[in-house]
Parts: C-alpha cells; sequence; structure tokens
C-alpha cells in the first residue's frame, strides 16, 4: 500500500469538541510519533475550525507526512456546506502552494447522512432514527441529490484549490468520481458482514481510480465497535456510552464538572481483540488492492481511559492510544498524556512491513 494512514481528530464537533485540548507542542510531537513510530506516510487531519486544522496539517507536513486536509461541517444545510467547502479550500491552497501534491482536500464524508438535505431530519440522529432512511437508501434516492451537492462543491473548491480532491462515501453511496483523485470509501468491518465485507468493496475498483477505505477501526472492548451493527455515533463510541452523561460532561462548563461520562452496561477491556482485528482487516484490504488505507483513529480525547471499568471510556473507542485526563502522563512517551495500546503497536509492525 502507499497511503498507509490513520485519522487524527484536530477538533471534530458535533454536539461539543471533541479535541477540547488543543496544545501545539502535544499536537507536534504527536506527528512525529505518527510518522516515526507508527510508520504512516499519511495523516487525515480533521476538524471543523479551518485556522486550528490548517496549523495542525502544517505541522504534519513539516513532520513529512502527507496530508488529507478534512474539513468537517456536521448537521448544516447544503449552502451553508457549501460556504464552508469554499472557505476550506481557500484554507488548504497556501499548504498545497507550498508542499504541493503532499496535500489533498477532502470536501466531506458521508453526506447523505451528516448533511441536512438528503435524508429528512435536522440532526443526524434523527435522520438515523427515521424509518424511511433503510429503504430508500436500499431504492438509492439519495445518489441523484448526493451527487448534484458532490458536483457543486467541486466547483466551490476548485474556486481555490488547485490540487488533488476526495470525498469518503459510505459503501452505499453511488459517487460519480469523475473529479476526484481517489475513490475514498469508509468501510467498517462489523461482525454482521464480516463474511461480505470485500464484497461490498468490490464496485468502488470499477472505476479505474486508486481506492482509499478513508475510515476503519474496532473498539477496545469486544462487543464494542466492530462487533455491533451501524453505529451513527461511532467515533463516541455510541453503542456502549451513556451518551447523555458525556453530552451534559462535555456541553456544560460549570455543572458538567459533577457529571462524570460512564459506560452503559458492564464491558471488559480487550486491547488484544481490537488489534488482531486491526491486524486482520489491514491484510484483507492490502490483498484486496487498495491504494491505502486510514485506521480511525488516532487518539479520541472525550473516551479519556480510567481504572475503573465504569468510567474507562476508551474501552469504546477507536483509538490507537490510551488518553488520560487530569494532568497523567504514559510511560512510552512521558512527555504525552496517553499511552500506546496494543492496536498502536499492531497497526506500526503492519505499516512497517508491507
Amino acid at each position: 500500500m502507499r497511503v498507509k494512514g490513520v485519522n487524527y481528530d484536530a477538533g471534530l464537533r458535533m454536539s461539543f469538541d471533541w479535541r477540547p485540548v488543543f496544545d501545539p507542542k502535544v499536537v507536534r510531537r504527536e506527528f512525529e510519533i505518527i510518522r516515526g513510530d507508527l510508520h504512516c506516510t499519511a495523516v487525515a487531519v480533521l476538524g471543523e475550525d479551518l485556522p486550528r486544522l490548517t496549523a495542525a496539517s502544517g505541522m504534519a507536513l513539516d513532520a513529512g507526512l502527507d496530508v488529507w486536509f478534512c474539513p468537517r461541517l456536521w448537521d448544516k444545510d447544503q449552502q451553508a456546506t457549501l460556504d464552508y467547502i469554499e472557505k476550506a479550500a481557500s484554507a488548504a491552497e497556501p499548504l498545497r502552494e507550498r508542499w504541493g501534491d503532499k496535500v489533498i482536500l477532502s470536501i466531506g464524508a458521508e453526506l447523505s447522512l451528516f448533511m441536512r438535505g438528503i435524508f429528512e431530519g435536522k440532526s443526524l440522529a434523527a435522520r438515523m432514527g427515521n424509518p424511511t432512511l433503510v429503504p430508500r437508501a436500499k431504492a438509492g434516492e439519495h445518489n441523484k441529490p448526493l451527487n448534484d451537492f458532490l458536483t457543486k462543491a467541486v466547483n466551490a473548491a476548485r474556486q481555490s484549490f488547485k490540487g488533488g480532491l476526495a470525498y469518503s462515501s459510505l459503501v452505499w453511496e453511488k459517487v460519480d468520481w469523475a473529479e476526484f483523485s481517489y475513490v475514498g470509501v469508509d468501510h467498517y468491518r462489523i461482525a454482521s458482514i464480516e463474511d461480505r465485507y470485500l464484497d461490498m468493496l468490490k464496485p468502488a475498483f470499477a472505476h479505474g481510480k486508486p481506492v482509499v477505505v478513508t475510515e476503519f477501526g474496532y473498539g477496545t472492548c469486544e462487543g464494542g465497535i466492530g462487533s455491533e451493527g451501524f453505529l451513527s455515533t461511532a467515533g463516541l463510541g455510541g453503542n456502549i456510552i451513556d451518551l447523555n452523561s458525556q453530552y451534559l460532561h462535555n456541553k456544560l462548563p460549570v455543572l458538567g464538572r459533577f457529571i462524570r461520562p460512564h459506560l452503559r452496561g458492564v464491558h471488559s477491556r480487550d486491547e488484544a481483540w481490537q488489534a488482531k482485528k486491526l491486524r486482520e482487516q489491514l491484510a484483507l484490504l492490502e490483498g484486496a488492492g487498495v491504494e491505502g488505507t486510514f485506521v480511525s483513529q488516532f487518539i479520541s480525547q472525550v473516551t479519556p481511559y480510567s481504572d475503573n471499568p465504569r468510567f474507562d471510556l476508551d474501552m469504546a473507542s477507536t483509538s490507537l492510544v490510551k488518553y488520560f485526563e487530569g494532568g497523567r502522563r504514559g510511560t512510552t512517551y512521558p512527555d504525552m498524556p496517553w499511552e500506546p495500546k496494543e492496536s498502536f503497536k499492531a497497526v506500526a509492525d503492519y505499516y512497517a512491513n508491507h
């Protein structure tokens, strides 16, 4: 594989900031580790705030990584999303002017669901909960309005950005890839589709362009992400986290300090399972002939680790490192507020040897 990547949250936002602590010194060091120790050749830098996204992308490029510049504005209508894409393209172009084709602009991801206007519902949760979603998606009703929007989005981006373009599709979005440099697919290998996972990916190879799996991963306990069905809140581990406690903790600046996010039910941490499943999937994807992969994800600040299993939100996280709150530092990297998981070593070994 040419593109050996990981997704990096520089400040995604849905209801609240998913990266509340953005320390440039830490971010720069993380990219050095991603390049030198995780053996990535590329990083997808994701976020909503464009100055922060631009700063982080510059640090990643300085560290020797190719950058997929991934602005993400969720739950807005089409016009607001187009305006945002145009601003993002203007922010990305100076990076491209300096670094050339090491910079790819991703104009969106899974927009049938994450943007208003294609399926009914003012929020992602409302769209996901709409009983007409599955039958309409199976009928392909979303494909024409999605491609109409993507044509507008490409035109908006081209007002400023002169480099390669990408989009991260759902496996059931039939995208017209003519204006894109890659065919990008977010494709989780959940238990219910393991036996047909690669078959579902085969149509992506029919377009004559390199295929990149732009998002996939597993939670850090068997029974978390990767074992249950489609998760609308996969990045937050919504299948086992009590989302009300997480929302109130992060959304309320004062009272939230007295509400500690916790898991629903009883779960067992299993770093070995996460590592094993990632090795399996990387081997499957390379064998299928993909151009690259972006493992989701490097770090998740809103799903921190705890020694107490009830509060160990990291069990739900797809991250390769477990994040510590309260000033705690790791042992492998004493200057970092996290410790690599077994999955970090699994991905690092695979990328180093393939």
